[in-house]
């Protein structure tokens, strides 16, 4: 039952930084939490996912690039994003699963269970 606002995004020039936000409504401590993405003209894809114990999983094309974290105490994700390109212009949205399930991949997933946020943009010129 929790609502997610993701801030942050912004526009930088390649080789930038941003670090996004997602805050949720509500204790996310027994979800996973993922960022995705969705470029113009492409298909909305998974980014990056960090489970309800720690363990992390990431996009080939962001590894080594960005760190997905969060802070339990302030119900809120994280993703630094460093060395940005172009290709990383997308609008960034903030998902979360109940643990419990077990959906915490990379995968585009429609469930009655997935929460979304509304999006940040990110673009690298």
């Amino acid at each position: 039952h929790v609502q997610l606002v993701e801030s942050g995004g912004g526009s930088v020039q390649a080789g930038g930084s941003l670090r996004l936000s997602c805050v949720a409504s509500g204790d996310t401590k027994n979800y996973c939490m993922a960022w995705f993405r969705q470029a113009p003209g492409k298909e909305r894809e998974g980014v990056a996912v960090l489970d309800n114990v720690g363990s992390t999983n990431y996009a080939d094309s962001v590894k080594g690039r960005f760190t997905i974290s969060k802070d339990n105490a302030k119900n809120t994700l994280y993703l630094q994003m460093n060395s940005l390109t172009p290709e990383d212009t997308a609008m960034c949205y903030c998902a979360a699963e109940p643990a419990v399930f077990g959906y915490c991949d990379l995968k585009v997933r429609t469930t009655r269970t997935r929460k979304w946020g509304q999006g940040t943009q990110v673009t690298v010129s």
